[in-house]
């Protein structure tokens, strides 16, 4: 097992918990939970105007959803301003970084008439000609003023977990801002100060991270602070290329949750974004994610959000799923369509009873989600069926005589003997053969009769499931309806 990790997940309230995101925090989890370690859940709310109590607890529900537990937290950034400003003071004390007396508009258009690439190169040529006593004056006098980080010559080197050795060249980075004249810390400020004071050991985090980072570590030198290790994750792209956004369909966990998308199956799919275990498995249990994670089988490139993929991989879930355990996720989705248990047809059975597990267990290896299973489930659990148009007019309308003959000589079969599979499979495979015809012309508009669709699970376990009297009433309104002339769906 490797050391113990200290890792963060550090979502800003300004918004829902997003893939993007929770595939971050999954993996800092899986890395916590697979080295023993800790996870550490900070809330970064120092946007005051932007994050709410809402999006703080969307954020806290959708971890919760997930099963991604923390050991620590949430602690909110909020409250370490005051260790902020003091870092910030201290590295003023220090010479190592500068109060900057300028109008940030009046910097940039003095830069640009002089050809100054860098305004911050400006504001410390102004610094320098002030003086530490001058700047002194002014800071006690009450002019507001800024405070910037006086960046050092020289590379910004690190070894990222993903990408390997990196580089950036200190000259192209400012001296930025870390304490705004407001006495507001910046970001990168605030984060250095919260990941050294929660002793995080790895930073795991997106792409869109990659600039901070050197500006972080040079924070973390000035400060005298151990430099955690960083490693970058791809970014999550939609199928056109894109980053993902809304118009891919849904992109925050609550949205996959109310359609009926299970926990494990996003966890697992999430997890193989951007990550595969060096061989052909894919679906993974969470344990199994844990023993097999690492951070070298992560992709340099983007990862593609494929949704029929996401589908798939629920439909493996629910599958798997046992229909007791089920069954409440499946009860309350029906709920949310109107059809919770008091609306259910008498002989459709009850809650919690075997015929309602023989259903689950009939219906769910045919569904992606909840919310499908749950729909397929309507014509088993009401009085009334629903007609698919093309399936009645492909196999009633079309010949409606030969339709009503078959459904006829259908419910005199199926009037006596026993009702399970293999005797009813015997009895309408002879009645299709006394008709003359093919097993598929007794089936098809039977199917229709009992579903009111042209496809569905075997047609005697359908049988079974709905049992002979409602099969039979269903029969003799489907003989009804096929022998009025004026009977049609279009």
């Amino acid at each position: 097992m490797p050391d113990p990790m200290r890792l963060r997940f550090p979502p800003s309230p300004t918004g829902y918990l997003h893939v993007g995101g929770a595939r971050t925090a999954l993996f800092n989890w899986l890395l916590a939970r697979q080295s023993g370690g800790a996870l550490v859940l900070r809330i970064e709310d120092t946007d005051r105007d932007r994050s709410s109590e809402a999006h703080t607890q969307a954020i806290l529900d959708g971890m919760e959803w997930l099963g991604l537990d923390w050991d620590e937290g949430p602690t909110f950034q909020s409250d370490g301003v005051e260790r902020h400003r003091e870092a910030a003071l201290r590295l003023l004390a220090e010479g190592r970084a500068y109060r900057d007396f300028t109008d940030p508009a009046a910097l940039r258009e003095e830069a640009a008439e002089r050809g100054i690439g860098h305004p911050s190169v400006l504001a410390r040529e102004k610094a320098e000609a002030l003086g530490v006593e001058g700047a002194e004056r002014r800071a006690a006098a009450g002019e507001p003023h800024a405070i910037r980080l006086r960046v050092p010559e020289g590379d910004t080197r690190w070894h990222d977990l993903v990408h390997g050795p990196m580089s950036f060249p200190n000259a192209d980075i400012d001296d930025f801002v870390i304490l705004r004249s407001d006495g507001s810390p910046v970001y990168n400020l605030a984060v250095v100060c919260d990941d050294a004071h929660q002793h995080i050991t790895h930073v795991v985090r997106g792409d869109d991270h990659l600039s901070n980072t050197p500006k972080q570590i040079l924070l973390y030198e000035a400060l005298g602070l151990p430099v955690p290790v960083f490693g970058h994750v791809p970014m999550i792209l939609g199928p056109d290329g894109k980053r993902l956004s809304k118009r891919h369909g849904a992109t925050a966990v609550g949205d996959y949750a109310g359609e009926g998308i299970l926990p494990d199956a996003m966890v697992n799919f999430l997890a193989l974004l951007g990550w595969n275990p060096g061989d052909e498995r894919e679906v993974m249990g969470r344990d199994e994610l844990i023993e097999s994670f690492s951070m070298d089988r992560v992709q340099k490139k983007s990862a593609v959000f494929d949704t029929e993929k996401l589908g798939w991989f629920n439909g493996q879930y629910l599958a798997a799923l046992p229909s007791a355990e089920l069954e409440p996720l499946f009860v309350e989705r029906l709920e949310a369509r109107g059809i919770g248990p008091a609306h259910w047809a008498e002989g459709a059975g009850s809650a919690g009873s075997a015929e309602i597990h023989r259903l689950l267990d009939l219906l769910k290896v045919r569904a992606r989600t909840v919310e499908d299973l749950a729909r397929q489930a309507e014509p088993y659990l009401l009085d009334d069926v629903a007609f698919d148009e093309g399936a009645v007019a492909k196999h009633w309308l079309r010949d409606r005589e030969g339709a009503a003959e078959r459904l006829d000589a259908v419910a005199g079969a199926l009037a006596d003997g026993p009702w399970e599979e293999g005797a009813l499979e015997t009895r309408l495979r002879a009645c299709a053969e006394a008709l003359g015809v093919g097993a598929g012309k007794v089936i098809h508009p039977l199917r229709v009769a009992l579903t009111g669709q042209a496809h569905s699970p075997g047609i005697f376990e359908v049988l079974v499931v709905l049992g002979r009297h409602r099969a039979l009433r269903r029969i003799e309104r489907a003989l009804s309806l096929v022998r009025d002339p004026d009977f049609s769906l279009s």
